[in-house]
């Protein structure tokens, strides 16, 4: 137990002293792999079907598909760039489901 111990403390010693800013569970880079948004760099985690191993991918840009944001996590449509609204109908199915879907529209130019 000791010696598990040890090891475990001399791995994070070297995890930590690693310059890299790439991370190896936060700060992904797009196309890598996660298991929460919360690990990428562009804070959303992608996956195209129930199936398929989800990686981090950049957010929605106006006029694409996205979905709202969820407790999830993870995500089959991304959700949209900063200052971008994604308009969705909101349901209690979709949003179990993580199939409501909408699209990336400025608040702002909607307005006018």
């Amino acid at each position: 137990m000791e010696k598990v111990l040890v090891l475990l403390l001399v791995a994070l010693a070297v995890a930590y002293a690693v310059p890299d800013p790439r991370g190896i569970i936060i700060h992904l880079e797009d196309g890598e792999l996660c298991l929460n948004s919360l690990q990428c760099k562009s804070r959303c985690c992608h996956r195209s079907t129930g199936l398929s191993l989800a990686r981090c991918a950049p957010k929605a840009s106006e006029n694409s598909e996205c979905s709202a944001k969820t407790l999830y996590g993870v995500y089959y449509k991304c959700p949209c760039e900063r200052g971008l609204t994604c308009e969705v109908d909101k349901t209690i199915v979709g949003s179990i489901t993580n199939t409501n879907f909408g699209f990336c529209h400025d608040a702002g130019r909607s307005r006018k």
